[in-house]
């Protein structure tokens, strides 16, 4: 029976393809970590990640390739991020990531970071190689913050990262001029 409690368990809280965390428990963790940071003043941000042009290769390629290319990210993600830090696919091709202990400069290195390391990578077909690029936004929980507001924000970032280009991060308004000018 315990192993059959796990096994729901896991099913509840997992996105069955890529194996990350689902939109459920991202929701639950986001709650947690606000409750956390009013209590004990732990800061944390999110990431609001989007592959670029998604719907382009499930058109162009199928969604056999598309749901490969969603692993592929879902790979890179957990492969490159702290184990206190919890990643997860919030739907379709948006994946979201809760950073704890973390400052504002600190959050854009590894959004930054993850950005690049999804650029870099791909897999190979027999009509070439199959790459992508994120667009994400991220921002630092406020103590005024629900887990709506915040949501909110980081995805006003990522369709400001997406307007401006895709393929880049950008983060709370006081660095949204600096993210312009640091896509390198």
């Amino acid at each position: 029976i315990t192993q059959k409690i796990k096994e729901l368990e896991k099913m509840a809280l997992l996105d069955p393809l890529t194996e990350l965390a689902n939109r459920r428990y991202i929701e639950l963790n986001i709650q947690t970590k606000l409750d956390e940071m009013r209590r004990y003043g732990k800061p944390f941000g999110i990431l609001f990640v989007d592959i670029d042009h998604f719907k382009n290769i499930n058109d162009f390629y199928g969604h056999e390739i598309g749901d490969k290319v969603l692993t592929m990210v879902a790979n890179t993600f957990m492969k490159n991020v702290r184990a206190s830090d919890i990643v997860g696919r919030w739907g379709g091709e948006e994946f979201i990531a809760i950073i704890p202990n973390i400052n504002e400069a600190q959050l854009y290195f590894t959004a930054n970071k993850l950005r690049v390391l999804v650029e870099q990578s791909g897999f190979s077909l027999n009509s070439g190689i199959v790459q992508v690029t994120v667009s994400i936004g991220a921002t630092l929980a406020l103590l005024k913050d629900t887990a709506e507001t915040l949501l909110e924000r980081a995805d006003k970032l990522l369709y400001y990262s997406k307007a401006n280009g895709r393929n880049r991060v950008s983060i709370d308004q006081s660095m949204i001029q600096d993210s312009l000018h640091a896509k390198n």
